[in-house]
């Protein structure tokens, strides 16, 4: 006698929306150039657990972020300027 033996299954698992792109957030940290500050601190967080103690890596991170959002501002602004003296 001859048993069929049961084919392991055909099927893949789909990946959902969510997870093929890429969070907003960490689409804004890649642009602004402060990742590697950013993963400083995600870093120093899974090795210590306690935000305290993290507080130089979250001090680079900020000052990152705000040096990157004053250059956005200038640039804003020069736009603006830009625009309006063109009409």
């Amino acid at each position: 006698m001859s048993t069929s033996v049961p084919k392991g299954h055909n099927w893949a698992r789909r990946v959902k929306k969510e997870e093929e792109e890429e969070d907003p957030l960490d689409q804004l940290i890649s642009r602004s150039g402060c990742a590697a500050s950013h993963f400083a601190v995600q870093e120093c967080m899974a090795q210590h657990q306690d935000w305290r103690q993290c507080q130089p890596q979250v001090q680079a991170f900020r000052d990152c972020m705000s040096k990157q959002q004053a250059k956005r501002r200038e640039e804003l602004q020069k736009r603006k300027e830009q625009t309006s003296a063109q009409c």
